[in-house]
């Protein structure tokens, strides 16, 4: 099949267009930066802006299959604020349906997130919600994703928690007690590369995970370890966290803000896992602390 991944050269674009050449498809990775180097030999390169509608129409022709996995990070506030929340993920996604509708493109996958609601507590959960309903009222034959954080080399989540979590001693909202379920990337891009290539899952949406739900103070301690460190969790109440993440993101240069406060309210975990959609069982996915454990992650 002839595939167009738009964001291909992100972290789970790049895996993403490396498990699909491996499985014999001829693959365009679509994004602002396409020269990276991180993307796999033999993998076409084009460039567009998902939020620039004549930027990335011609991408689409003769395409069989799209995957749009542009987005913001959740982690972090945006450099131009939470609207572009809306700008990116809702208006590039309307772009990006446009684009595959006008061409007629067989098979859709949105990447969205766990918790995506239209009404959600977060810009970036409102944005997601708002670019899953534009997907499911298009002609187009829809798989949506819905995954709980996602790690692997190249990945922010680690990083994330290090800045939020250091060692020794990590002062953490509500004690960070927050639950997450981390999937490994090349999990992830293997059930994704198999949605296109199985009828079944056209019209479903998947909310993933990976086999262990943890929470953030369990998950800075694993990290730290693997770093031959140890971490004290001092707790923040909630209150005073969002004063302090309040006032932080009104400053310059901070990466956090009220919405990242907002987004430690409530766990990012699945009710019901349904990796078992592209058989797997819980016991065949990487966890955080294999993942962890053999990667050699060390602090500089």
């Amino acid at each position: 099949m002839k595939v167009l991944v738009v964001g291909g050269s992100g972290f789970v674009g790049t895996n993403l267009c490396r498990e699909l050449k491996e499985r014999g498809h001829e693959v365009t990775a679509l994004s602002r930066s396409p020269s990276s180097d991180e993307l796999p030999k033999g993998v076409n390169k084009t460039m567009g802006n998902v939020t620039v509608y004549d930027s990335i129409k011609d991408a689409f022709e003769g395409m069989d299959a799209v995957y749009n996995l542009v987005a913001l990070s959740p982690l972090f506030k945006p450099s131009g604020g939470n609207e572009m929340h809306d700008k990116v993920h809702r208006h590039g996604t309307e772009n990006v349906v446009r684009a595959a509708e006008k061409h007629e493109v067989d098979r859709f996958v949105q990447m969205s997130a766990l918790g995506a609601d239209p009404d959600g507590p977060t810009a970036y959960i409102r944005a997601k919600g708002e670019a899953e309903q534009i997907v499911t009222e298009s002609v187009l034959d829809w798989t949506i994703f819905r995954p709980s954080v996602i790690f692997g080399d190249g990945g922010e989540f680690v990083s994330f928690t290090k800045l939020l979590a250091p060692p020794y001693v990590s002062a953490l909202p509500g004690g960070g007690k927050t639950r997450f379920q981390p999937l490994y990337v090349d999990d992830v891009v293997g059930m994704m590369a198999d949605a296109i290539e199985d009828d079944a899952h056209i019209g479903e949406r998947y909310e993933i995970g990976g086999p262990d739900k943890l929470t953030l103070a369990e998950i800075a301690k694993m990290i730290h370890k693997s770093n031959g460190r140890s971490t004290t969790i001092v707790p923040i109440p909630m209150g005073l966290a969002k004063v302090g993440l309040t006032i932080g993101g009104a400053i310059p240069g901070v990466p956090m803000g009220t919405d990242q406060y907002r987004s430690l309210k409530f766990d990012n975990v699945t009710d019901d896992n349904d990796i078992e959609a592209f058989g797997y069982g819980t016991g065949e996915l990487t966890t955080l602390r294999a993942y962890l454990n053999n990667s050699h992650i060390r602090d500089k």
